[in-house]
C-alpha cells in the first residue's frame, strides 16, 4: 500500500493497522495503549500537529474514531546512531538501477537498532533518491553486490526477474579445506538441497523435513595455508557458491551442513554468545557477482564486486 507521507531523512513513514474493534474509542486511545508508556506527550503532540495521517493523507486528531481508518501513517522518532566505520562504493548508476558494493556489518534496509545506518537510508540521503528501493537483500554480515531500483516506473520489470529466478548470483566464502570431524568428505562440485525455515528461537534458520525449498551449488576454487594470523592450524579453502533460491542464511546453513562453517560465522554451525561487532573479523562471505538480461536494454549484463575477503589469498 502506497504511503501518503513522503520519505523523510531517507526513512519511510511507519504504517500501523488499527484494530476493527476493541475497548478504544479513538485512534489516539489505541496508540496510547500501544506506546503511551514510552512517550504519551509525544503522541498527543503528533495528533495535535496533524502529523499522523490516515488513508489519502487525511490528518487525524485526538477525536478521530477508531473505525474511521484501517491504516494510519506517522514518522518515528529516530534514536541517535553511531556511524558504522564502513563505506559503500557505487559501481554503476543509470536511469533505472543502482549497483553498489555493500560492506560487511552494514544492513541492507532499516530495522532494529540500525535505521540511518543502513545501506538504503545512507544511499537515499547521499544521492537524494527518496524512491530508491533494494531489489534483493544481503545479510548485515555479508558484503558484496547489491542491486537497487532508482525508478518506480520501471521497478516492476526488475522485480519480475527476481520473482522468476532469472537473476544468477555468485558468492565466495572462506572455510576449512576439510569438513569437521564427524562429517563425510565432499566431492566438489556438490549441490545441497533441503527444506529451510526460520527458527522460532533467536534469528536463526534451520533445516526441517519436507520438500526442498533451498538449493545451492558449491564448488572448491582453491586451497591455501591458513597461516598463523588465522588463529587456527590447518588449511583453508575459497569456495564458489551459486544459490538457486534465496532463503534467509541459506549459504551459511548449507556450508555448515557440510561441516564447513564459514570463517567468523557467529551463528552456524554453533550460535556464539552475542558480542560487539569485531570489524577486524568480518564474516568471510561475499556476494561476488550478479548476472541477468537487463529488461530495459534487452542485453545481458554482469556486475562484479571489487571487494576481497580478508582471509582469502590475494588473487
Amino acid at each position: 500500500m502506497q504511503s501518503p507521507l513522503p520519505v523523510r531523512d531517507g526513512v519511510n513513514a511507519t504504517r500501523l493497522r488499527l484494530p476493527d474493534e476493541g475497548p478504544w474509542d479513538t485512534a489516539m486511545d489505541y496508540m496510547m495503549h500501544r506506546w503511551g508508556h514510552i512517550d504519551p506527550q509525544g503522541i498527543e503532540d503528533r495528533f495535535d500537529a496533524g502529523e499522523i495521517v490516515g488513508e489519502g493523507g487525511i490528518p487525524l486528531d485526538r477525536r478521530t474514531r477508531l473505525e474511521d481508518h484501517t491504516f494510519i501513517w506517522y514518522y518515528r522518532t529516530l534514536p541517535p546512531e553511531t556511524r558504522l566505520p564502513v563505506e559503500l562504493n557505487i559501481l554503476h548508476q543509470d536511469d533505472h538501477i543502482l549497483v553498489v558494493d555493500k560492506p560487511h556489518f552494514l544492513p541492507t534496509t532499516p530495522g532494529g537498532t540500525y535505521i540511518q545506518e543502513s545501506a538504503l537510508v545512507r544511499l537515499r540521503n547521499q544521492l537524494e533518491l527518496p524512491d530508491l528501493i533494494p531489489m534483493h537483500r544481503l545479510d548485515r554480515m555479508t558484503a558484496g553486490i547489491l542491486l537497487l531500483s532508482t525508478n518506480p516506473e520501471t521497478r516492476g520489470k526488475y522485480q519480475v526477474l527476481f520473482e522468476k529466478r532469472q537473476v544468477q548470483k555468485e558468492y565466495e566464502c572462506v572455510s576449512a579445506a576439510e569438513p569437521m570431524a564427524g562429517y563425510p568428505a565432499v566431492d566438489f562440485p556438490v549441490v545441497v538441497r533441503n527444506r529451510m525455515t526460520k527458527s522460532r528461537s533467536y534469528l536463526l534458520a534451520e533445516v526441517i523435513d519436507g520438500e526442498p525449498n533451498a538449493e545451492t551449488r558449491i564448488d572448491l576454487m582453491k586451497t591455501f595455508d591458513a597461516g598463523t594470523s588465522a588463529g587456527a592450524p590447518g588449511r583453508r579453502a575459497l569456495y564458489r557458491l551459486e544459490p538457486h533460491s534465496g532463503k534467509t542464511h541459506q549459504l551459511r546453513v548449507h556450508m555448515a551442513s557440510l561441516g564447513l562453517g564459514i570463517v567468523n560465522d557467529a551463528f552456524y554451525p554453533d550460535l556464539l554468545d552475542k558480542a560487539p561487532d569485531n570489524y577486524t573479523k568480518p564474516l568471510q562471505l561475499l556476494a561476488r557477482g550478479i548476472r541477468f538480461v537487463d529488461p530495459m536494454t534487452k542485453q545481458p549484463v554482469e556486475y562484479r564486486s571489487r571487494l576481497q575477503l580478508s582471509e582469502a589469498p590475494a588473487s
